[in-house]
C-alpha cells in the first residue's frame, strides 16, 4: 500500500518477452486523477472570467473588472497589455482549450483510464508548454507590465502543479528516463517540487512590489 501522498505506480515489467519498463500502458489513482480534474477546473474557471471580462472591455473601454483592487494587483492593466492577446487573440480563449483537455483527461483517469506512453508525454509536453508560457507571462507582469491578475495567478498555479505531478507520475512509471534514484525520490516527494516552485514565483512577487506590501 502506497504512503499518503505517494504516486501509485506498477512494477516495471520482469518477463524479457514482454513490453520494457514504461511500454506497459499505465493509469493512476483516484488522488491523482482528481488533482488533474482540480487543476483543469481550476485553469478553466480562470480562463473563463478573464475572457468575460475581456469581451467587456472590448464593449467598453471604462469597464474596470472586480479584480482590479489596487494598483498592483489590476486586472485591467493586464488585460490592457499587448503581452494578453500574444498569438492575437486573448490568451484566455487558449485555456478554454487546454484546460477542457486537462478535465476530460482527468475524468478519464478517474474511470479507470489507462494510456500508452505516447498519450502521457504527450500530456507531459503540453503541461511542459504551459509552465513555459505560463513563467514567460509571469516575468512580464512582474517586470514589464507591473501589475498582477488574480484569476491569472489561479492558472499559473494550477498549470505548475499539473506539470511536476505529471512528470513525475511518468518518471515513477519508467515512461520519463530518468535516474534510478529519481523514481523513489518522485514517489514519495513528488509534491515537493511544485511546492518548491510555487514558492519560489511567490518570492518574486513578494519582493518585487516589497515597498507596497509593507508600506
Amino acid at each position: 500500500m502506497p504512503t499518503p501522498g505517494t504516486i501509485p505506480h506498477q512494477a516495471p515489467a520482469t518477463d524479457p518477452s514482454g513490453p520494457p519498463p514504461g511500454r506497459t500502458p499505465f493509469g493512476a489513482g483516484r488522488g491523482f486523477a482528481w488533482l488533474v480534474v482540480l487543476t483543469g477546473v481550476a485553469g478553466l474557471l480562470a480562463s473563463w472570467v478573464i475572457t468575460l471580462d475581456e469581451f467587456e472591455l472590448l464593449r467598453n473601454p471604462d469597464f474596470v473588472p472586480g479584480c482590479s483592487l489596487n494598483p498592483v494587483i489590476s486586472c485591467g492593466s493586464i488585460m490592457k497589455s499587448a503581452q494578453a492577446s500574444v498569438f492575437g487573440f486573448p490568451n484566455p480563449m487558449l485555456g478554454l482549450v487546454a484546460y477542457g483537455i486537462v478535465v476530460c483527461v482527468g475524468m478519464s483517469l478517474l474511470g479507470g483510464g489507462r494510456f500508452g506512453r505516447w498519450y502521457w508525454l504527450t500530456l507531459n509536453a503540453g503541461a511542459l508548454a504551459g509552465v513555459v508560457f505560463v513563467s514567460w507571462l509571469q516575468f512580464e507582469s512582474l517586470y514589464r507590465i507591473d501589475a498582477l491578475c488574480l484569476w491569472c495567478c489561479l492558472a499559473w498555479v494550477a498549470t505548475i502543479v499539473l506539470f511536476w505531478r505529471v512528470t513525475a507520475l511518468n518518471v515513477v512509471n519508467s515512461a520519463l528516463p530518468a535516474p534510478s534514484w529519481a523514481r523513489p525520490l518522485f514517489a514519495e516527494f513528488g509534491w515537493a517540487v511544485p511546492v518548491l516552485h510555487i514558492g519560489v514565483v511567490g518570492m518574486l512577487i513578494l519582493t518585487r512590489w516589497w515597498d507596497f506590501w509593507t508600506g
